[in-house]
């Protein structure tokens, strides 16, 4: 399996002048853990995440960092953290050497990047703009296909099949794509996120059955958020 059958999309993205308190409040309202920030063109151009945020001078939480990197970083990181602990807007807080993938990145592969760089999750790029994000928590939804001996590669029907559920549920404003994250094996629908409500679960299995080339839907979505 590929990133582009495991991703959230769309991605709920930021732009460089995004006020800082806008930022926060996205992320409470979607409880999501980090967003990319993008210019005009929908290309990344870093990140602000928890993490970051942590770093404010008005938290009073001083950022952590070892003394092997402080003696390599010298008075360059210093800069970076006083300016990250005053900032005001995404271009002054984010991470700007973001790790990221393509649509067609193996899934073992975005493992080892989240194990090796130490992070939940990484944006999926293609043509230069964010499609995209893929999290632990699609990793592990995945996973649960695979232990369950369902057919490990999705054909090109599935990926059609997909794209077409997450167009229709596009143009439906009871449908909150961001937080709904789907899988397609064989025909047979898998779905995981966060619903408002069972009506908006209903809501959702009837779209998908109604797609050609739908064998099954299974229902894993639930009325708590997750954060990615």
């Amino acid at each position: 399996m590929h990133a582009r059958d495991v991703m959230t999309s769309p991605a709920i993205c930021v732009r460089e002048d995004t006020p800082l308190t806008e930022i926060v409040d996205l992320m409470l309202k979607n409880r999501i853990s980090a967003v990319p920030v993008v210019n005009d063109a929908g290309a990344l151009l870093g990140i602000v995440s928890e993490g970051d945020l942590m770093r404010r001078k008005d938290l009073g939480v001083p950022p952590e960092r070892s003394w092997w990197l402080r003696a390599l970083g010298g008075k360059a990181m210093l800069a970076e953290d006083f300016v990250k602990a005053h900032a005001t807007q995404a271009s002054e807080l984010m991470t700007r050497d973001v790790v990221a993938v393509g649509e067609d990145t193996r899934l073992p592969d975005i493992a080892r990047h989240l194990e090796h760089y130490r992070i939940k999750r990484v944006p999926v790029v293609s043509g230069g703009r964010v499609v995209g994000i893929v999290s632990r928590a699609n990793l592990l939804q995945a996973l649960s296909l695979d232990l369950a001996e369902a057919p490990p590669h999705p054909n090109t029907s599935d990926r059609e099949i997909r794209q077409q559920i997450l167009d229709t549920l596009a143009g439906e404003d009871w449908a909150d794509t961001a937080h709904l994250n789907l899988v397609v094996q064989d025909g047979t629908v898998y779905l995981w996120g966060e619903v408002a409500s069972t009506s908006h679960a209903r809501a959702m299995i009837t779209a998908a059955r109604e797609v050609d080339g739908v064998k099954d839907v299974i229902d894993n979505t639930r009325t708590t958020q997750v954060l990615y």
